[in-house]
């Protein structure tokens, strides 16, 4: 009989054919030698109970998500930006920092509600904190800091409260890092194989995502002898996403398989071919205007399409019920192998 998973979304089939066709692959699988080995059942294809996924994929929408994924990074990483601006007296750069900080909050939070569906919903998140749940303190990252990155922008807009301008541009770059991060977090906190399984790395990714959009836009848009920042920002931010992304894509065996293929595989490749592109530009000639804004919209670009790119590989993931199972069914195979520890009855 054919081992199967004890899962009651999956199983295991043999491959039909005619008998001939069956000793052939006998045969090969043998290797024709004497002595060769000869299989005694049909090598196993995967399939699941009536096609269904063994787990439920998230129900977060597209483009809302990544959009909001998107934007919530580059606004973190300009706040940063903003803020060190001001303290080094880059008055350009800083108000085009808190500009883009606190657009990007306020646009990231009403795709955020889209998504939900409801206003209050998004209220509703912040009724209780759960320190073991992302999503809560998420959310208590998300609200403090897109009033202080939206009140910042506005009053630099308006010209009022100078002070103010400066206590709102340090609150939202203390909830910076955290908010351009904590998405990262959230996602490989799921069950969605392709994102937990690159739990350590993910965070990484969204962070210098962030940091590739955030100083890859503050520095198109201000003067390049105020832009060094940004271009020292936006590099360090391209060159480790570039890293932690391969490993994502390589290092977990045929979880990783969705970040290559179909739609998500596009995406990324297109994601890592506008990153390389921008950084390689912003060093070469970053200190020219031209060359500034080519570069900052082409890592822009590299840090949108790496967001939709994970969230469709994981997604892919989700919907096929074999990125679940061939994995567990090789931890149950370590475990017996002496790998894990065993209970024994």
């Amino acid at each position: 009989m054919t081992e199967g998973i004890a899962t009651p979304g999956a199983g295991w089939r043999r491959a039909d054919g005619p008998p001939a066709q069956k000793r052939q692959k006998r045969r090969r699988r043998g290797g024709g030698r004497p002595g060769g080995e000869v299989a005694m059942v049909e090598e196993a294809e995967f399939t699941s109970y009536y096609g269904r996924p063994i787990i439920k994929p998230p129900v977060w929408k597209t483009p809302d998500v990544p959009l909001y994924l998107f934007l919530g990074g580059a606004a973190g990483s300009s706040s940063i930006l903003a803020a060190l601006a001001d303290l080094t007296d880059r008055p350009a750069l800083t108000r085009n920092s808190r500009y883009v900080s606190g657009g990007a909050a306020v646009a990231s939070v009403v795709f955020l509600i889209h998504d939900l569906g409801r206003p209050e919903r998004f209220l509703h998140m912040l009724r209780v904190i759960k320190p073991t749940s992302p999503l809560s303190i998420g959310s208590y990252i998300l609200a403090p800091f897109s009033a202080a990155a939206g009140a910042t922008a506005a009053v630099e807009l308006l010209g009022w409260f100078p002070r103010l301008k400066r206590f709102g541009g340090v609150v939202a770059a203390l909830f910076g890092g955290p908010l351009a991060t904590y998405t990262g977090v959230l996602f490989s906190n799921t069950a969605v194989p392709s994102w937990h399984a690159a739990h350590k790395e993910l965070p990484f990714v969204f962070g210098a995502s962030g940091m590739a959009a955030g100083g890859g836009l503050t520095m198109a848009l201000s003067p390049v002898e105020e832009a060094g920042p940004s271009r020292k920002m936006a590099v360090a931010g391209a060159a480790i996403e570039l890293a932690a992304m391969h490993r994502v894509e390589n290092e977990f065996g045929i979880v990783s398989e969705p970040y290559h293929e179909g739609k998500a595989g596009r995406l990324l490749r297109a994601a890592k071919s506008c990153t390389a592109a921008g950084a390689a530009l912003t060093v070469v000639a970053g200190r020219r205007r031209a060359g500034a804004v080519v570069a900052g919209a082409l890592l822009a670009a590299g840090s949108l399409l790496t967001r939709f790119g994970v969230f469709e590989a994981g997604m892919a993931s989700a919907r096929d019920p074999k990125y679940t199972v061939v994995p567990q069914r090789e931890r149950l195979a370590a475990r017996e192998n002496g790998h894990a520890p065993s209970v024994t009855r």
